[in-house]
């Protein structure tokens, strides 16, 4: 058995993989529980926003508060282009079957991969960690970077800060209530196409901003796109499609039991996390907290 010091370190290694899958899962599942789609390219998003952070790290350089930049930029790069191809593509999935809307998101996914390979190459690619963040602190026997502090931290204030808005805010209202009844709401006076954009942008910065915080962490290349998709399904299916705290616990769940699954039973460890979902889909087939379709 590992000592207690060792078993610590791989918890915060579990959780934080966790809340990166959760920046990546809850775009994921926001996209779904309001605009009804499956969007398998949600992935590529990601990918895009590693790329986008390198590039713009290329530009503006490295030094203090530059990745923060470089972060923010790339994340609301890929919103914009989350937005551009909601009002001229997605806008026409609403209300298909979710084969067609499958497939479709799958044919997004090679065009957006092959683009990225065009302007970027095949060969790995790699952001240093920001300066202010480049050291480490030890708590328990177990050394954390400050970075990965910086991520689980980030993790819970963005879903706090998302349950805000929300429950609290006269938009939050709006999503929700174009969650339960487009038509009636449009029947009310509110633009529901320009809502659904917006929850579109939200879900796409969320997913690019993603990819650019794990680009100092991992390396960026073709085909990330597919292992986080991969990744963020098995999430939002343990927790919930559409539920925003479904997401976060399955994002939990998911790297606690990734981790440790690494750490007791290397060769099984993929094969526990999959057992988990089948096992959720067998009792609880709308996810953990999650509701049944009507």
């Amino acid at each position: 058995m590992p000592d207690l010091s060792f078993v610590f370190a791989q918890s915060l290694s579990g959780l934080t993989a966790a809340m990166f899958l959760f920046l990546i899962a809850s775009g994921l599942s926001l996209i779904f529980g309001v605009l009804r789609v499956l969007n398998f390219a949600h992935g590529t998003f990601y990918m895009l926003g590693a790329y986008s952070a390198f590039q713009l790290v290329q530009w503006i350089g490295v030094g203090p508060g530059r990745f923060w930049l470089a972060a923010l930029g790339a994340a609301t790069a890929v919103a914009i282009l989350g937005g551009v191809i909601e009002h001229f593509l997605f806008r026409h999935l609403y209300g298909k079957e979710e084969l067609y809307q499958l497939l479709f998101t799958y044919a997004l996914v090679l065009i957006l991969s092959d683009t990225a390979k065009i302007l970027w190459g095949t060969q790995q690619k790699s952001v240093s960690r920001p300066a202010e963040l480049t050291g480490a602190f030890h708590v328990f026997g177990a050394t954390v970077p400050h970075y990965n502090l910086f991520i689980l931290l980030l993790g819970p204030a963005i879903a706090l800060g998302f349950w805000f808005v929300l429950q609290r805010t006269r938009a939050g209202r709006f999503i929700r209530a174009a969650a339960l009844d487009r038509e009636t709401l449009g029947a009310l006076g509110v633009n529901v196409d320009g809502l659904y954009t917006w929850v579109f942008v939200i879900a796409s910065f969320l997913g690019g901003l993603g990819g650019a915080l794990i680009a100092p962490m991992r390396a960026t290349v073709p085909g990330m796109d597919t292992d986080v998709i991969v990744e963020a399904f098995v999430v939002v299916v343990i927790g919930g499609l559409g539920s925003f705290w479904g997401t976060f616990l399955g994002a939990v769940i998911y790297g606690q039991v990734l981790s440790f699954g690494i750490l007791f039973f290397p060769r099984f460890s993929i094969f526990a996390v999959f057992a988990l979902m089948a096992t959720v889909l067998i009792i609880r087939p709308w996810g953990l907290l999650g509701r049944p379709l009507k």
